[in-house]
Formats: C-alpha cells, structure tokens, sequence
C-alpha cells in the first residue's frame, strides 16, 4: 500500500513510459503526415479534440471509481479478519477452562496466526506456507501437503479442533455455537478475498480507453499542425501523460491482491494480528510492527 510519503519518479515514470514512447512516435508521424499533405487534410477545430477529451475524462472517472470501490473493498475483508482473529483468541481464552486449556489455546491462536499469513501469500500468488512454519506443527504442515488451498486446509484444523472438544464434552453446545460462527466469518472473508482476486476487470474496457486516448493524440496533432513540433509534441506528452497516469493507477487499484505497491498491506495487517495474538497470550518475544519498505508497506 502506498503511504503517505513522497512516490520516486522513477516509481511513476516506469508505469507509462512505454505508453509515452508510443505517443511520441504518434504524434511525430501524425506531424509528417500533416506538414506533407497539408492541403488533403480538412481543417480540424480543436472542439473535437476538446470533446474526446472530455469523453476519456468520464470514461477514467468511471474506471477509477469501479477500481477504488474494488480495493476498499479489499481493506474492509482485511479489517474484518483483523477483528475476528483477535475475536477468536478471546473466545478460546473466554471459553476453555478444561486442563491444559491454555496450550490447546496457543496452538489453535498459533493456527490462526499462520492462516493470515498464509492467505495474504496464497491472493498474491508466492508460497503459502513460506514463513508459516514457527506458527504450525510438523502433523499440522503434513496434512497441508494434501491441500490446494492451503490457509483453508489450516482453518480445517482449528474447526477439526474444535469438533474434537464438542465431542469429548470438554465445550457446551452454545461455546461450540460462538467460536464456529467465528471461523465462518473468517472462512467467508477468505472466500471474498479469493472471489476479488479471481474476478477480472473487463480488458476489453483497457483497450477501448487506451485506443481512445491514442485517437485523441492523432485528432489534437492534426488540430495544432500549425504549432511548431517543439512546442506541440511535448504538449501531447504532458496532456496524454495525465490520461494514462489515471488509467494505469486505476487499473492497479483493481487488483488490490498482485504484489505490487498499491497492493493491500496484507503482510503488515497479519504482522499486526501476530502482534496482538501473542499479547493476548501473554508472550515475551514480541515482533515488531512492519515497517515501510520507503514509500509503500507490503
């Protein structure tokens, strides 16, 4: 997630600079063709040019918004985990009074722990298990082997766990009611995560807009051919460059799940779940909080 620091340039330049290449070499070919056959051309009022600038405008203000909603939507599901983690910790902690509760505890809460960082790996495409194994037991990362999905083959475990205590009357039905419905909440919000990283903006609506910002670039050359190329070419630059500056920034708000600056800051939410589950069990060694990698936090 980008923080509220200064972004490099060279951070904004790389997301467009092959999109300005390509406006450079269109609007010094549309130049040629101009000054070449001038009298062929019809005269073009910069009203039009004027009016397909106004319809990109709409177009990316649609865009951006369909995007933001996408990755707000994602911070929500993050924030929902946030709280039910600790929600669940203080369930167990509130409901198991059994003989050695507090270790079935620490490894149902440890469970929970390797879950959040588990699934932020699985929506971002690395390792689900990378850094998981302080948290699990090796029975627990064998049975994973035989899981796809693994931050659900983990949320299994707990709510195996769980069965095992209603069974052995060691929790009342209405405990058992309490802390399941919790692992609900934390299976929907994974199932809503996956369902915003599997559903794919529409790329046909990409390309119409990058075809209609080109269009634009030829239409507003052709209208100020009779603008000295130093002057109108760097004018095409800097107009085009907002254009696709809003659409290339949209277009990553849209996947808030890719591993990239603008991502949800899933590793820091889990690193703050980690954080407050480990006070909640009274640990000594506590981490610290994550720490921006200079102008964004993964």
């Amino acid at each position: 997630m980008l923080i509220d620091k200064t972004i490099p340039i060279s951070y904004i330049f790389n997301k467009i600079r092959s999109d300005l290449f390509y406006v450079l070499l269109v609007a010094l070919v549309v130049h040629v063709l101009t000054r070449n056959y001038y009298p062929v051309l019809p005269e073009m009022p910069l009203s039009i040019p004027a009016f397909l600038g106004t319809a990109i405008s709409v177009l990316l203000s649609f865009k951006m918004s369909q995007s933001y909603d996408r990755w707000w939507e994602a911070r929500k599901v993050w924030g929902a985990i946030v709280n039910d983690s600790r929600s669940l910790v203080i369930q167990l902690q509130t409901f198991l009074l059994m003989p050695q509760a507090d270790e079935r505890v620490k490894t149902m809460a440890y469970r929970q722990i390797a879950w959040c960082y588990s699934l932020g790996q699985s929506l971002r495409g690395l390792d689900p298990l990378e850094n998981v194994g302080t948290f699990l037991s090796t029975a627990d990362l064998d049975q994973l082997k035989y899981h796809n999905n693994k931050p659900l083959g983990i949320l299994q475990q707990n709510a195996l766990d769980l069965k095992a205590l209603k069974q052995n009357q060691q929790i009342d039905g209405f405990t058992h009611l309490q802390i399941d419905s919790t692992l609900v909440r934390l299976c929907e919000s994974m199932g809503k995560a996956e369902r915003i990283n599997g559903t794919v903006f529409p790329t046909t609506y990409r390309l119409f807009l990058h075809f209609t910002i080109f269009l634009f670039v030829i239409i507003l050359s052709i209208a100020l051919r009779n603008v000295a190329v130093y002057f109108e070419v760097p004018l095409l630059i800097v107009i085009s460059m907002i254009f696709f500056l809003l659409e290339k920034t949209a277009t990553h708000l849209q996947d808030p799940f890719r591993n990239r600056p603008s991502d949800t800051s899933m590793t820091a939410i889990a690193r703050t779940i980690e954080i407050n589950i480990k006070q909640l069990l009274h640990e000594k060694e506590i981490p610290a909080p994550k720490q921006p990698d200079g102008y964004y936090i993964m």
